[in-house]
């Protein structure tokens, strides 16, 4: 794919086919070619080393639903581009595939929100967003549509009872002019292309409270990339460089597709090296320690790790992820009241997988050609888990 030059068009990567197999592949590690984005620049000046200490976990076996295999059959059967596993902050593992290197950033999708909520609650230390204020405080805008009586709180933790629903393989409809407000597909009429910012105060309001149910909503996470910005009176890409990336010590720059007004795609453009996507969930499990350094407060870690409304996550669509005990709280997945499993996940296989009691930061990239399959989510678990076991 992509590899004459000029390719043929039935190996041309672009923006109506970017997302499906087999050009998803080479897109997912390119996509700024296909995407308008913003720099978020890393510091020259300061990196946060990690020690390697490499281990042969390929043959590692592990069993789900009586099925065995080992984790190096799983990154082949699952279209993994890349594996790092850190323990107590060293890398025990390092894997890539698919020409993926270490130097090469790939969409991480909807991991993004949980690096946008890191964000949040960096502002929320400064003053600058109150989590408990209402969305129209920042986002006037926003009077009138189904966040006009909604809480940031609400926004955070997917509890908002908007008029929309989550359909990644939709062909027309509220999604469909969803992807095209964000960039990510060819407007149906390039002459009213839309942008994401009119879009999402469009959204309407379904009746029910707002704060009972957990809906997975990704306009939810562009909102808070809106308000970041409002808040901040800064650009979000600017922001995540100056108060996340750089002090964190990343090793790349990193990308987020932004929309044709420039509006950030927070729900899940954000495109990382590999190492980078463990040294953020590395973060998480330091209590916001990055080398020592606190980047994100320890408090709004420990917010996340220990709240979260367990009612709201059973009954919803994701509770076979988490079917005990599980909770979602800031735009993290928790599997218990103390998140000893804390998770960001994103369609097509996109993974940051903490296990705080052993220590362990697993960090996955993949193309998989589905965005989203209930079965491999539940192996990928079997397989971490067997890995934090092993180590």
């Amino acid at each position: 794919m992509m590899t004459s030059i000029p390719p043929p068009p039935e190996a041309q990567a672009t923006l109506a086919n970017w997302r499906m197999p087999p050009f998803n592949r080479w897109a997912f590690q390119h996509l700024r070619e296909i995407v308008p984005t913003a720099e978020v620049a890393a510091d020259p000046e300061w990196l946060w080393e990690l020690p390697r200490a490499l281990r042969d976990l390929g043959e590692l076996p592990f069993k789900h639903e009586g099925r065995q295999r080992s984790v190096s059959q799983w990154l082949q059967e699952s279209q993994a581009d890349g594996l790092v596993v850190l323990h107590e902050g060293t890398i025990v593992a390092e894997w890539y595939d698919n020409r993926l290197t270490p130097a090469r950033p790939h969409i991480i999708f909807s991991v993004t929100k949980s690096v946008t909520a890191l964000l949040i609650g960096i502002l929320a230390e400064r003053g600058l967003i109150d989590p408990e204020a209402p969305v129209t405080r920042y986002i006037p805008e926003a009077e009138g549509s189904g966040y006009g009586d909604a809480s940031v709180r609400h926004v955070l933790d997917m509890q908002v009872s908007l008029d929309f629903d989550e359909v990644y393989l939709a062909t027309e409809g509220t999604f469909i002019r969803y992807r095209e407000a964000t960039g990510w597909n060819v407007p149906a009429d390039p002459a009213k292309a839309p942008d994401l910012r009119s879009f999402l105060v469009s959204l309407g309001r379904r009746e029910g409270p707002h704060g009972k149910r957990f809906r997975y909503l990704s306009p939810n996470s562009d909102l808070l990339g809106w308000i970041a910005e409002r808040a901040a009176g800064r650009r979000y890409a600017d922001l995540l460089s100056e108060l996340l990336w750089q002090p964190m010590g990343a090793e790349r720059a990193a990308d987020l597709t932004v929309d044709r007004l420039g509006a950030p795609r927070s729900a899940g453009g954000l495109c990382v090296t590999l190492r980078d996507l463990a040294r953020l969930g590395e973060l998480v499990r330091c209590r916001g320690l990055a080398d020592e350094r606190q980047v994100v407060p320890g408090w709004w870690i420990d917010d996340i790790l220990t709240k979260g409304d367990p009612a709201a996550w059973q009954g919803s669509d994701f509770a076979y992820m988490l079917p005990a005990g599980g909770r979602y709280r800031s735009q993290w997945y928790l599997s218990d009241g103390r998140g000893s499993r804390t998770m960001a996940a994103g369609i097509h296989g996109q993974w940051i997988w903490i296990d705080r009691d052993r220590g362990i930061t697993v960090a996955k990239l993949s193309s998989q050609p589905l965005p989203s399959s209930a079965g491999l989510d539940l192996v990928e678990f079997a397989c971490f888990e067997a890995i934090a076991k092993a180590l």
